[in-house]
């Protein structure tokens, strides 16, 4: 079986040191985070918090991973992928969010997308890596290799 393609993470859509009022304001930088890399034209956002108003996309660890609705297809130029970490928090429905790894994909794009970031999130090593990055580099390696580190990294 040939390895998943590397998420398609810009690294300009990295926001290390993002605070929000709340969820929905969390949600609303994500998007823009997306829009700003030409990923998604701005109604997308909106249907990324009608989707959080349906269910939470809080899946544990600190992590959310907001993303829009069907409705919102037309509205995703290319697949991508936005990581805003919140050092502070983010009250997300009573949980504490850290890490916001907003997604927007054509077609049914999604799938594979959640399913590259199951595989990401199932490692408490690369979560906790996650959580604690302070470089782009670092995210961008995190969420685009089998998460070991380089060379340059280790030294």
């Amino acid at each position: 079986m040939a390895d998943p393609a590397p998420l398609p993470l810009d690294p300009r859509a990295v926001l290390l040191d993002a605070s929000a009022a709340d969820r929905e304001d969390a949600i609303r930088l994500c998007g823009r985070a997306l829009v700003a890399v030409g990923a998604v034209e701005e109604p997308y956002v909106e249907t990324m918090i009608e989707r959080e108003r349906s269910i939470s996309t809080y899946v544990g660890e600190g992590v959310a991973i907001p993303h829009g609705t069907l409705a919102a297809k037309d509205a995703v130029h290319h697949d991508a992928v936005c990581v805003l970490r919140f050092p502070g928090g983010v009250d997300w429905g009573g949980e504490r969010v850290v890490v916001c790894v907003g997604i927007a994909a054509r077609g049914d794009g999604h799938v594979q997308l959640l399913s590259e970031l199951a595989q990401i999130l199932l490692d408490p090593d690369r979560v906790h890596a996650l959580r604690e990055a302070t470089r782009v580099e670092e995210v961008v390696h995190l969420l685009r290799s089998d998460g070991q580190p380089t060379e340059e990294e280790t030294t």
